[in-house]
């Protein structure tokens, strides 16, 4: 199963663009900072990913304020070039707060 749910903000929204077939598209960068147990011990986790929104989720995504936290889902795609990884996104909780761990 490829399914990624991600706790984010928003850092980066470019101007929307259109599919050939005529979808609206929304390419994003999100960043998330956590804390989170590998092995039993804490570790800080702290990324930034480049996604995607097509479709009619990209409603919910035009009016969101940059720096604003969300809760993203969706799946992970190789990019065009193969050269690193794209999260589609499918759905998003745009009221969802997080914290980070102080």
């Amino acid at each position: 199963m490829n399914r990624l749910v991600l706790s984010a903000t928003l850092v980066e929204r470019l101007a929307t663009r259109y599919t050939p077939a005529g979808l609206p598209a929304l390419d994003l960068s999100l960043k998330h900072e956590s804390e989170v147990s590998e092995d039993g011990q804490p570790r800080k986790v702290s990324m930034e990913i480049k996604a995607v929104a097509i479709g009619a989720v990209t409603r919910l995504l035009m009016p969101m304020a940059l720096g604003s936290a969300s809760q993203y889902a969706g799946f992970i795609t190789s990019t065009r070039n193969g050269r690193g990884l794209l999260f589609h996104i499918t759905s998003v909780d745009a009221l969802v707060a997080h914290a980070t761990a102080a």
